[in-house]
């Protein structure tokens, strides 16, 4: 009897677990700048472009050391070489092992000169755009997209003679097709190019995180467009207010988004957003 009874008390807890598993939803957190933080339902982390140290954190504006406050990260996804997006991906594969998602050059370069640990880059997430993979044991597919602008890294090594720059490959952006959640497509910093039509019919993005500062990337008018080129149903904005010489808010981004009927998601620094499936809990903000 007493077998039973823990045979059932067994088969209960293993229920209530895969329940709550099934139950979670992909958790979509914005750290400034162009940094996100991705979990999805099974639990994976995902960091993009980590700059957490970025001037727009709350933790930083509070004086604390956001990277102190990283439990976990499984993989950290680089666009391009530019040291705000770059950012503290290297003392976060450090402390996490998280695995470095990024083209060849960017990623030889960071463990041959800023010291990521190379038994965590490798051939499996070595990529270029065009170019597919599955990570978090196939819960996520990342596609690597092309990207209009320039990628290079500081060279701390670097004598008089030499440059202060070595080639970062080829700047990109990245979709992330999450198994149970939602498709995401981080943009990078590109500019607007007519092939995100492409992005669009093959991967028809729930949400597009996109560039909006202009300067370095897309005014807010472009990126409106880039959010209707890619034909996604929900806009999220970044790279903006980081510096004085970028756009200072999203306004003008929203409402443009808006007038192609597409669902702007206003997000602050540190805000979190949920999804039940692929649709956004919008009552979060």
């Amino acid at each position: 009897m007493k077998i039973r009874i823990l045979a059932a008390m067994l088969a209960f807890t293993l229920w209530s677990s895969w329940t709550a598993a099934a139950e979670r939803g992909t958790i979509l957190t914005w750290h400034g700048h162009a940094a996100f933080e991705v979990t999805t339902p099974k639990g994976a982390t995902i960091l993009i472009d980590p700059w957490l140290q970025n001037p727009l954190n709350p933790m930083v504006k509070a004086k604390q050391n956001p990277v102190d406050h990283i439990a976990k990260a499984d993989y950290i996804l680089i666009t391009h070489g530019h040291f705000d997006h770059v950012g503290d991906a290297v003392a976060i594969a450090k402390k996490t092992g998280a695995t470095l998602v990024a083209n060849f050059e960017l990623a030889s370069t960071l463990a041959k000169l800023h010291g990521y640990p190379k038994e965590q880059i490798g051939f499996p997430t070595f990529m270029n755009p065009g170019g597919e993979i599955r990570i978090a044991d196939g819960e996520v597919l990342v596609a690597m997209t092309p990207a209009v602008h320039s990628s290079g890294l500081g060279n701390p090594f670097a004598k008089e003679q030499d440059s202060d720059f070595v080639y970062g490959g080829n700047p990109a952006g990245f979709v992330l097709k999450i198994q149970n959640g939602p498709t995401l497509y981080h943009s990078g910093d590109t500019a607007y190019f007519k092939d995100m039509e492409v992005i669009g019919e093959q991967y028809t993005p729930d949400v597009a995180l996109l560039n909006i500062g202009g300067h370095f990337g897309m005014e807010a008018d472009m990126a409106a467009k880039a959010a209707g080129s890619v034909k996604a149903k929900y806009a999220i904005a970044h790279h903006y207010a980081t510096f004085p010489v970028l756009t200072q808010d999203a306004q003008g981004f929203g409402e443009a988004v808006k007038s192609r009927q597409i669902g702007f998601v206003p997000m602050q620094p540190g805000d979190t957003l949920m999804f039940e499936g692929a649709q956004p809990r919008l009552s979060q903000h």
